[in-house]
């Protein structure tokens, strides 16, 4: 897909849910529903319905791919600086150290050449790899126990799984600081 030319649409929809099938995970991240770009807003709500339709034998997939029967956990990214659409702040359930790895992070960022470039241009040169590296000091403080953090809200757990299934918490064992 082309930036900014993601909409929720069935063909869309039917590709994601083949994919998921195929994929079969535990855990989904995926962008905050609450976001500046609508782009973002709608791939978080392609990705819940993909999944959520993972196990529903009359959910048609592009390619046809049989369903499911798993748990999934999916947890939504903290929304661009870390407001909603209408400037609310929006916090995290779950917040995940990553100060031993913001380095690697800053340089994999660095990779991502159309970004890079349409950011140098418009905003001033690596200004998003500040921000990413002043966002996550800023999710440190909020967990109010870590330096530099992602932050992270765990989607509903109807159709999905049980109520305490928390696969990032215990895969992160650790490194995770919890909220709730």
């Amino acid at each position: 897909m082309n930036d900014f030319e993601i909409y929720y649409e069935p063909s869309l929809l039917a590709k994601l849910g083949a994919i998921v099938r195929q994929v079969n995970p535990r855990i989904l991240l995926v962008p905050s529903p609450q976001d500046y770009m609508e782009d973002h807003v709608n791939v978080s709500r392609l990705m819940v319905t993909a999944a959520f339709c993972r196990n529903m034998r009359n959910f048609a997939t592009d390619p046809p791919t049989p369903p499911l029967d798993s748990q999934l956990a999916i947890y939504h990214a903290l929304p661009f600086g870390l407001r909603d659409q209408l400037r609310n702040p929006i916090e995290a359930e779950s917040y995940v150290d990553i100060s031993s790895v913001l380095e690697m992070k800053r340089r994999t960022l660095a990779c991502h050449r159309s970004q890079k470039q349409w950011l140098d241009e418009s905003q001033g040169t690596d200004s998003y790899l500040r921000t990413m590296e002043e966002m996550s000091a800023e999710v440190g403080r909020m967990s109010g126990r870590l330096r530099h953090a992602e932050g992270w809200r765990r989607h509903s757990h109807l159709g999905f799984g049980p109520e305490d299934f928390d696969p990032l918490a215990d895969a992160l064992h650790g490194l995770i600081v919890s909220t709730k």
